[in-house]
Protein backbone atom coordinates (compact mmCIF):
# COMPACT_ATOMS: atom_id res chain seq x y z
CA UNK A 1 0.00 0.00 0.00
CA UNK A 2 1.88 3.36 -1.29
CA UNK A 3 1.82 6.51 1.35
CA UNK A 4 0.21 9.66 0.71
CA UNK A 5 4.14 10.85 0.23
CA UNK A 6 4.83 7.41 -1.53
CA UNK A 7 7.89 6.63 1.26
CA UNK A 8 6.99 3.60 3.32
CA UNK A 9 3.75 3.89 5.02
CA UNK A 10 3.06 4.04 8.62
CA UNK A 11 0.83 2.02 10.59
CA UNK A 12 0.30 2.20 14.30
CA UNK A 13 -1.21 -0.74 16.24
CA UNK A 14 -3.24 -0.43 19.21
CA UNK A 15 -3.62 -3.58 21.17
CA UNK A 16 -4.94 -4.31 24.79
CA UNK A 17 -3.49 -8.32 25.09
CA UNK A 18 -0.88 -10.39 23.58
CA UNK A 19 -3.15 -12.48 21.44
CA UNK A 20 -4.31 -9.12 20.19
CA UNK A 21 -0.78 -7.73 19.78
CA UNK A 22 -0.07 -10.54 17.59
CA UNK A 23 -3.24 -10.01 15.89
CA UNK A 24 -3.08 -6.53 15.08
CA UNK A 25 0.33 -6.62 14.33
CA UNK A 26 0.52 -9.26 11.94
CA UNK A 27 -2.61 -7.73 9.98
CA UNK A 28 -0.63 -4.37 9.74
CA UNK A 29 2.06 -6.49 8.25
CA UNK A 30 -0.33 -7.54 5.74
CA UNK A 31 -1.99 -5.04 5.08
CA UNK A 32 0.94 -2.77 4.31
CA UNK A 33 4.20 -4.94 3.82
CA UNK A 34 7.51 -2.85 4.43
CA UNK A 35 5.79 -0.52 6.24
CA UNK A 36 6.52 1.31 9.49
CA UNK A 37 4.90 -0.10 12.79
CA UNK A 38 4.30 2.26 15.59
CA UNK A 39 2.81 -0.44 18.22
CA UNK A 40 1.39 0.81 21.53
CA UNK A 41 -0.26 -1.66 24.44
CA UNK A 42 -3.52 0.36 26.03
CA UNK A 43 -2.97 0.11 29.75
CA UNK A 44 -5.04 -2.59 31.67
CA UNK A 45 -5.25 -5.54 33.44
CA UNK A 46 -4.07 -7.89 30.27
CA UNK A 47 -1.27 -5.34 29.29
CA UNK A 48 1.46 -8.42 28.03
CA UNK A 49 4.65 -8.51 29.51
CA UNK A 50 7.84 -8.48 27.98
CA UNK A 51 8.00 -12.56 28.27
CA UNK A 52 4.57 -12.61 26.20
CA UNK A 53 5.43 -9.92 23.90
CA UNK A 54 8.80 -12.05 23.25
CA UNK A 55 6.61 -15.49 22.78
CA UNK A 56 3.99 -13.80 20.07
CA UNK A 57 7.80 -12.93 17.84
CA UNK A 58 6.72 -10.06 16.37
CA UNK A 59 8.47 -6.76 16.36
CA UNK A 60 7.71 -2.98 16.18
CA UNK A 61 9.97 -0.03 15.04
CA UNK A 62 8.56 1.77 18.26
CA UNK A 63 6.38 0.26 21.17
CA UNK A 64 5.06 1.73 24.42
CA UNK A 65 2.43 1.58 26.78
CA UNK A 66 -0.26 4.16 27.19
CA UNK A 67 -3.48 5.01 28.09
CA UNK A 68 -6.46 5.48 25.48
CA UNK A 69 -5.98 9.53 26.08
CA UNK A 70 -2.38 9.23 25.39
CA UNK A 71 -2.88 7.09 22.18
CA UNK A 72 -5.58 9.55 20.60
CA UNK A 73 -3.33 12.41 21.44
CA UNK A 74 -0.59 10.64 19.49
CA UNK A 75 -2.61 9.56 16.81
CA UNK A 76 -4.11 13.53 16.26
CA UNK A 77 -0.42 14.53 16.41
CA UNK A 78 1.68 11.58 14.29
CA UNK A 79 1.06 11.11 10.69
CA UNK A 80 -0.04 7.46 10.27
CA UNK A 81 -1.57 6.20 6.50
CA UNK A 82 -3.03 3.12 8.97
CA UNK A 83 -4.19 2.41 12.48
CA UNK A 84 -5.23 -0.98 13.72
CA UNK A 85 -7.61 -1.59 16.57
CA UNK A 86 -6.77 -4.73 18.23
CA UNK A 87 -8.79 -4.37 21.20
CA UNK A 88 -11.82 -5.80 22.76
CA UNK A 89 -15.62 -3.74 21.47
CA UNK A 90 -15.33 -1.18 24.33
CA UNK A 91 -12.31 -0.05 23.97
CA UNK A 92 -12.39 -0.19 20.12
CA UNK A 93 -15.67 2.09 20.52
CA UNK A 94 -13.46 4.39 22.70
CA UNK A 95 -11.13 4.66 20.31
CA UNK A 96 -13.28 5.81 17.38
CA UNK A 97 -15.13 8.31 19.52
CA UNK A 98 -11.73 9.73 21.02
CA UNK A 99 -9.76 10.01 17.57
CA UNK A 100 -12.99 11.60 15.93
CA UNK A 101 -13.05 14.04 18.06
CA UNK A 102 -8.87 14.34 18.19
CA UNK A 103 -9.05 14.97 14.33
CA UNK A 104 -12.15 17.38 14.52
CA UNK A 105 -10.40 19.54 16.28
CA UNK A 106 -7.77 19.55 14.38
CA UNK A 107 -9.88 20.68 11.08
CA UNK A 108 -10.76 19.07 7.97
CA UNK A 109 -7.81 17.03 5.94
CA UNK A 110 -6.35 13.56 5.57
CA UNK A 111 -6.86 10.99 8.09
CA UNK A 112 -5.58 7.46 8.18
CA UNK A 113 -7.57 4.39 7.50
CA UNK A 114 -8.82 2.50 10.46
CA UNK A 115 -8.90 -0.92 10.53
CA UNK A 116 -10.72 -3.34 13.30
CA UNK A 117 -11.60 -7.00 13.66
CA UNK A 118 -11.76 -10.38 15.42
CA UNK A 119 -8.53 -12.13 17.14
CA UNK A 120 -10.57 -15.48 16.50
CA UNK A 121 -13.24 -17.45 15.80
CA UNK A 122 -16.44 -15.25 16.72
CA UNK A 123 -18.49 -17.39 19.03
CA UNK A 124 -20.12 -15.35 21.22
CA UNK A 125 -21.73 -11.72 21.97
CA UNK A 126 -22.20 -11.33 17.97
CA UNK A 127 -24.22 -7.97 17.87
CA UNK A 128 -22.82 -6.54 20.75
CA UNK A 129 -19.04 -6.35 19.77
CA UNK A 130 -19.55 -5.97 15.86
CA UNK A 131 -21.76 -2.43 16.42
CA UNK A 132 -19.27 -1.82 19.32
CA UNK A 133 -16.79 -1.77 16.07
CA UNK A 134 -18.98 -0.04 13.87
CA UNK A 135 -17.38 3.47 12.96
CA UNK A 136 -14.35 1.96 11.54
CA UNK A 137 -13.16 2.36 8.06
CA UNK A 138 -12.91 -0.72 7.96
CA UNK A 139 -13.93 -4.34 10.43
CA UNK A 140 -12.12 -7.22 9.22
CA UNK A 141 -13.98 -10.74 8.63
CA UNK A 142 -11.91 -13.92 9.00
CA UNK A 143 -13.75 -15.62 6.52
CA UNK A 144 -16.57 -15.70 4.14
CA UNK A 145 -18.84 -17.31 6.71
CA UNK A 146 -17.93 -14.24 9.23
CA UNK A 147 -18.42 -11.63 6.49
CA UNK A 148 -22.00 -12.63 5.66
CA UNK A 149 -22.46 -12.76 9.33
CA UNK A 150 -21.16 -9.56 10.06
CA UNK A 151 -22.86 -7.68 7.08
CA UNK A 152 -26.46 -9.52 8.46
CA UNK A 153 -25.87 -7.55 11.79
CA UNK A 154 -25.27 -4.06 10.75
CA UNK A 155 -27.80 -3.80 7.92
CA UNK A 156 -30.07 -5.50 11.09
CA UNK A 157 -29.84 -2.25 12.20
CA UNK A 158 -29.86 0.08 9.39
CA UNK A 159 -25.95 0.90 9.58
CA UNK A 160 -23.76 0.93 6.58
CA UNK A 161 -22.01 -2.49 6.01
CA UNK A 162 -19.71 -1.86 2.84
CA UNK A 163 -16.89 -1.16 5.47
CA UNK A 164 -17.00 -5.53 6.31
CA UNK A 165 -14.11 -7.19 4.37
CA UNK A 166 -13.63 -10.22 3.81
CA UNK A 167 -9.77 -11.98 4.97
CA UNK A 168 -8.59 -14.13 6.63
CA UNK A 169 -6.81 -14.75 10.30
CA UNK A 170 -3.10 -13.76 9.54
CA UNK A 171 -1.09 -16.06 11.32
CA UNK A 172 -2.40 -18.30 9.52
CA UNK A 173 0.82 -19.48 7.67
CA UNK A 174 3.40 -22.33 7.92
CA UNK A 175 3.41 -24.70 4.69
CA UNK A 176 0.95 -27.07 3.99
CA UNK A 177 2.04 -31.28 5.31
CA UNK A 178 0.86 -34.67 4.62
CA UNK A 179 -0.86 -36.19 7.05
CA UNK A 180 1.22 -37.34 9.98
CA UNK A 181 4.71 -36.38 8.21
CA UNK A 182 7.70 -36.75 10.55
CA UNK A 183 5.57 -38.75 12.64
CA UNK A 184 8.13 -41.78 11.74
CA UNK A 185 11.36 -39.38 12.58
CA UNK A 186 10.17 -38.75 16.09
CA UNK A 187 7.05 -39.60 18.44
CA UNK A 188 3.72 -39.24 17.43
CA UNK A 189 2.59 -35.69 19.54
CA UNK A 190 -0.04 -34.74 20.54
CA UNK A 191 -0.79 -31.47 21.61
CA UNK A 192 -3.92 -30.20 24.07
CA UNK A 193 -4.14 -26.44 23.21
CA UNK A 194 -5.29 -25.08 26.59
CA UNK A 195 -7.57 -21.64 26.93
CA UNK A 196 -8.01 -19.47 29.81
CA UNK A 197 -11.81 -19.29 30.43
CA UNK A 198 -12.64 -22.64 28.49
CA UNK A 199 -14.15 -24.21 30.47
CA UNK A 200 -13.58 -21.96 33.56
CA UNK A 201 -14.94 -24.54 36.27
CA UNK A 202 -12.15 -26.20 38.14
CA UNK A 203 -13.93 -29.74 37.61
CA UNK A 204 -13.89 -29.33 34.17
CA UNK A 205 -10.71 -28.13 33.75
CA UNK A 206 -8.97 -31.20 35.88
CA UNK A 207 -11.19 -33.72 33.83
CA UNK A 208 -9.42 -32.45 30.89
CA UNK A 209 -5.71 -32.35 32.38
CA UNK A 210 -6.94 -35.77 33.59
CA UNK A 211 -7.85 -36.83 30.32
CA UNK A 212 -4.49 -35.83 28.53
CA UNK A 213 -2.90 -38.08 30.81
CA UNK A 214 -4.44 -40.68 30.36
CA UNK A 215 -4.38 -40.89 27.06
CA UNK A 216 -0.21 -40.14 27.29
CA UNK A 217 -0.24 -43.59 29.72
CA UNK A 218 -2.54 -45.46 27.39
CA UNK A 219 0.06 -44.56 24.70
CA UNK A 220 3.49 -44.44 26.14
CA UNK A 221 5.13 -44.16 22.14
CA UNK A 222 3.47 -40.48 22.03
CA UNK A 223 4.80 -37.25 23.68
CA UNK A 224 1.20 -35.63 25.08
CA UNK A 225 1.87 -31.87 25.12
CA UNK A 226 -0.50 -29.42 26.79
CA UNK A 227 0.23 -25.72 25.06
CA UNK A 228 -0.34 -23.32 27.59
CA UNK A 229 -0.75 -19.47 26.58
CA UNK A 230 0.70 -17.77 29.75
CA UNK A 231 2.30 -18.35 32.96
CA UNK A 232 0.33 -17.72 36.78
CA UNK A 233 0.37 -14.34 37.01
CA UNK A 234 0.01 -13.28 33.56
CA UNK A 235 -3.23 -12.14 31.76
CA UNK A 236 -4.07 -12.73 28.14
CA UNK A 237 -7.35 -12.20 26.68
CA UNK A 238 -9.03 -13.65 29.26
CA UNK A 239 -8.52 -14.15 33.18
CA UNK A 240 -7.57 -17.60 34.07
CA UNK A 241 -8.21 -18.35 37.75
CA UNK A 242 -7.61 -21.77 37.56
CA UNK A 243 -4.45 -22.46 35.86
CA UNK A 244 -3.65 -25.26 34.57
CA UNK A 245 0.48 -25.76 36.18
CA UNK A 246 -1.40 -25.26 39.16
CA UNK A 247 -4.15 -28.16 38.79
CA UNK A 248 -1.16 -30.51 37.26
CA UNK A 249 0.63 -30.21 40.34
CA UNK A 250 -3.14 -31.83 42.65
CA UNK A 251 -3.24 -34.08 40.03
CA UNK A 252 -3.57 -37.64 41.40
CA UNK A 253 -0.10 -39.73 40.15
CA UNK A 254 1.25 -36.70 38.28
CA UNK A 255 1.83 -35.92 34.77
CA UNK A 256 3.34 -39.03 33.12
CA UNK A 257 7.21 -39.29 31.70
CA UNK A 258 5.38 -38.52 28.26
CA UNK A 259 2.99 -36.11 29.30
CA UNK A 260 4.35 -32.05 30.04
CA UNK A 261 3.43 -28.29 30.01
CA UNK A 262 4.82 -26.01 27.12
CA UNK A 263 4.74 -22.00 26.01
CA UNK A 264 5.86 -21.05 23.40
CA UNK A 265 4.93 -19.89 19.31
CA UNK A 266 2.17 -22.07 18.55
CA UNK A 267 3.55 -22.06 14.95
CA UNK A 268 6.60 -23.67 16.12
CA UNK A 269 4.35 -26.07 18.32
CA UNK A 270 2.42 -27.19 15.60
CA UNK A 271 5.55 -27.88 13.32
CA UNK A 272 5.59 -30.83 15.38
CA UNK A 273 2.16 -31.94 15.94
CA UNK A 274 0.10 -35.10 14.81
CA UNK A 275 -2.58 -34.34 16.43
CA UNK A 276 -4.29 -31.47 17.81
CA UNK A 277 -6.99 -31.11 20.98
CA UNK A 278 -8.85 -28.70 21.86
CA UNK A 279 -12.08 -27.43 22.94
CA UNK A 280 -12.49 -24.47 20.87
CA UNK A 281 -9.26 -22.33 20.79
CA UNK A 282 -8.58 -20.63 17.75
CA UNK A 283 -5.84 -23.49 17.34
CA UNK A 284 -7.65 -25.92 15.70
CA UNK A 285 -7.98 -23.27 12.40
CA UNK A 286 -3.96 -22.98 12.48
CA UNK A 287 -3.51 -26.52 12.63
CA UNK A 288 -6.52 -27.58 10.42
CA UNK A 289 -4.25 -25.02 7.90
CA UNK A 290 -1.41 -27.06 8.17
CA UNK A 291 -3.22 -30.10 7.44
CA UNK A 292 -2.85 -30.98 11.00
CA UNK A 293 -5.95 -34.15 12.35
CA UNK A 294 -7.47 -31.49 14.90
CA UNK A 295 -9.82 -33.01 17.44
CA UNK A 296 -12.61 -29.95 18.94
CA UNK A 297 -13.68 -31.51 22.08
CA UNK A 298 -17.40 -32.90 22.70
CA UNK A 299 -16.89 -34.54 26.35
CA UNK A 300 -18.04 -31.62 28.33
CA UNK A 301 -21.11 -31.43 25.78
CA UNK A 302 -21.40 -28.77 22.43
CA UNK A 303 -22.28 -25.82 24.15
CA UNK A 304 -22.55 -22.11 23.00
CA UNK A 305 -20.83 -21.51 26.32
CA UNK A 306 -18.34 -23.64 25.28
CA UNK A 307 -17.66 -22.44 21.52
CA UNK A 308 -17.30 -25.50 20.19
CA UNK A 309 -20.59 -25.53 18.66
CA UNK A 310 -18.75 -23.15 15.84
CA UNK A 311 -17.41 -26.55 14.64
CA UNK A 312 -20.53 -28.01 13.91
CA UNK A 313 -20.25 -29.61 10.19
CA UNK A 314 -16.15 -29.19 10.27
CA UNK A 315 -16.09 -32.74 11.06
CA UNK A 316 -13.39 -32.24 14.00
CA UNK A 317 -15.86 -33.02 16.72
CA UNK A 318 -15.12 -36.31 18.83
CA UNK A 319 -14.49 -37.51 22.20
CA UNK A 320 -11.20 -38.64 24.20
CA UNK A 321 -12.45 -41.62 24.39
CA UNK A 322 -12.57 -42.06 20.39
CA UNK A 323 -9.04 -40.40 20.59
CA UNK A 324 -7.77 -42.88 22.83
CA UNK A 325 -8.70 -45.59 20.22
CA UNK A 326 -7.10 -43.99 17.60
CA UNK A 327 -9.44 -42.08 15.87
CA UNK A 328 -7.79 -39.17 13.86
CA UNK A 329 -10.39 -36.78 12.71
CA UNK A 330 -10.80 -35.35 9.28
CA UNK A 331 -12.42 -31.73 8.60
CA UNK A 332 -14.77 -31.18 5.76
CA UNK A 333 -13.23 -29.26 2.75
CA UNK A 334 -16.40 -27.22 2.68
CA UNK A 335 -16.39 -26.36 5.95
CA UNK A 336 -12.85 -25.02 5.95
CA UNK A 337 -13.39 -22.90 3.13
CA UNK A 338 -16.00 -20.91 4.44
CA UNK A 339 -14.00 -20.72 7.43
CA UNK A 340 -10.82 -18.31 5.62
CA UNK A 341 -8.87 -21.86 6.22
CA UNK A 342 -5.89 -21.96 3.57
CA UNK A 343 -6.41 -19.51 1.40
CA UNK A 344 -2.83 -18.43 1.17
CA UNK A 345 -0.98 -15.19 0.36
CA UNK A 346 -4.13 -14.18 -2.02
CA UNK A 347 -6.58 -14.01 1.80
CA UNK A 348 -5.20 -9.85 2.16
CA UNK A 349 -5.60 -9.04 -1.46
CA UNK A 350 -8.71 -7.69 -0.95
CA UNK A 351 -8.54 -6.42 2.59
CA UNK A 352 -5.20 -4.21 0.98
CA UNK A 353 -6.53 -3.04 -2.05
CA UNK A 354 -9.61 -1.43 0.17
CA UNK A 355 -6.99 0.08 2.84
CA UNK A 356 -5.16 1.96 -0.42
CA UNK A 357 -8.63 3.02 -2.15
CA UNK A 358 -9.25 4.65 1.20
CA UNK A 359 -6.03 5.90 1.68
CA UNK A 360 -5.82 7.81 -1.36
CA UNK A 361 -9.45 10.02 -0.94
CA UNK A 362 -8.28 13.81 -0.40
CA UNK A 363 -10.84 14.43 1.85
CA UNK A 364 -12.63 11.35 4.09
CA UNK A 365 -15.43 11.43 5.95
CA UNK A 366 -15.20 11.97 9.68
CA UNK A 367 -15.61 8.33 11.67
CA UNK A 368 -19.57 7.49 12.28
CA UNK A 369 -19.62 4.90 14.83
CA UNK A 370 -23.36 3.55 14.84
CA UNK A 371 -23.34 4.32 18.56
CA UNK A 372 -24.22 7.94 19.18
CA UNK A 373 -25.90 10.16 22.24
CA UNK A 374 -28.83 9.81 19.86
CA UNK A 375 -28.97 5.94 18.86
CA UNK A 376 -27.16 4.38 22.67
CA UNK A 377 -27.78 7.55 25.58
CA UNK A 378 -27.52 4.60 28.17
CA UNK A 379 -25.38 2.42 27.28
CA UNK A 380 -22.37 4.39 24.92
CA UNK A 381 -21.23 7.17 28.25
CA UNK A 382 -20.09 4.19 30.41
CA UNK A 383 -18.03 2.69 27.58
CA UNK A 384 -16.40 5.98 27.29
CA UNK A 385 -15.75 6.45 30.74
CA UNK A 386 -14.58 3.70 31.60
CA UNK A 387 -11.90 3.99 28.82
CA UNK A 388 -10.99 8.04 30.02
CA UNK A 389 -13.63 9.75 27.37
CA UNK A 390 -16.38 12.10 28.26
CA UNK A 391 -20.16 11.45 26.07
CA UNK A 392 -18.00 14.14 23.38
CA UNK A 393 -15.23 11.96 23.38
CA UNK A 394 -12.71 14.11 24.65
CA UNK A 395 -10.41 12.70 27.05
CA UNK A 396 -11.57 13.18 30.83
CA UNK A 397 -8.15 14.24 32.12
CA UNK A 398 -6.42 17.12 30.29
CA UNK A 399 -2.41 16.83 29.60
CA UNK A 400 -0.13 18.38 31.56
CA UNK A 401 0.60 22.16 30.55
CA UNK A 402 3.42 22.56 28.68
CA UNK A 403 7.02 22.72 30.01
CA UNK A 404 5.72 20.41 32.67
CA UNK A 405 7.48 17.04 31.42
CA UNK A 406 7.21 14.52 33.87
CA UNK A 407 10.73 13.83 35.77
CA UNK A 408 12.51 10.64 35.41
CA UNK A 409 12.07 9.61 39.01
CA UNK A 410 8.22 10.20 38.49
CA UNK A 411 8.09 8.64 35.62
CA UNK A 412 10.13 5.16 37.66
CA UNK A 413 7.76 5.71 40.83
CA UNK A 414 4.65 5.99 38.80
CA UNK A 415 6.24 2.98 36.81
CA UNK A 416 6.55 0.98 39.69
CA UNK A 417 3.47 1.71 41.68
CA UNK A 418 1.59 0.64 38.53
CA UNK A 419 2.97 -2.88 38.68
CA UNK A 420 2.65 -2.92 41.91
CA UNK A 421 -1.05 -2.31 41.63
CA UNK A 422 -1.14 -4.80 38.55
CA UNK A 423 0.50 -7.93 40.72
CA UNK A 424 -2.22 -6.85 43.74
CA UNK A 425 -5.24 -7.24 41.14
CA UNK A 426 -4.01 -10.53 39.74
CA UNK A 427 -3.40 -11.83 43.18
CA UNK A 428 -6.59 -10.66 44.06
CA UNK A 429 -8.27 -12.38 40.63
CA UNK A 430 -6.67 -15.43 41.09
CA UNK A 431 -6.14 -16.41 44.81
CA UNK A 432 -8.38 -14.31 47.15
CA UNK A 433 -11.76 -14.46 44.94
CA UNK A 434 -11.56 -17.90 43.96
CA UNK A 435 -11.26 -18.76 47.69
CA UNK A 436 -13.99 -16.57 48.33
CA UNK A 437 -16.27 -17.93 46.13
CA UNK A 438 -15.78 -21.43 47.38
CA UNK A 439 -16.75 -19.90 51.13
CA UNK A 440 -19.82 -18.74 49.65
CA UNK A 441 -20.94 -22.65 48.41
CA UNK A 442 -20.61 -23.82 51.90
Amino acid sequence: MPSRNESPPRVAVLADSDTRWKWGALTAHRLAPGGELDGFLLRGRATPTVRQLAEVGVRADALREVTGAEFTRAAGRERYDVIVLACVGGAVQAMLHGLAHAWGAAGAGSRPVVVTGYVGVVYEKLADGLLLRHGADVVLANSRHDAERFRAVYEGVGAPSDSVTECALPFLEGGKRGLNEGAGLRPFTVVFAAQPSVPDGRADRTYLLERAARHARAHPGRDVLIKLRSKPGEHTTHIEELPYQKLSRCLSGGLPSNCRLVYGHMGDVLDRTDLLVTVSSTAALEALHRNVPTAVLTDLGIREALGNHHFLGSGCLTSWDRLDAGHLPQADPAWTARQGVGMGEQAFDTARARVAELARRAAPPPLAPYYTAETAPGYLPGILARHGFDPEGRPLREPAAPGREESALRRATRGALREAARGAYRHGVQRVAPVIRRLGEL
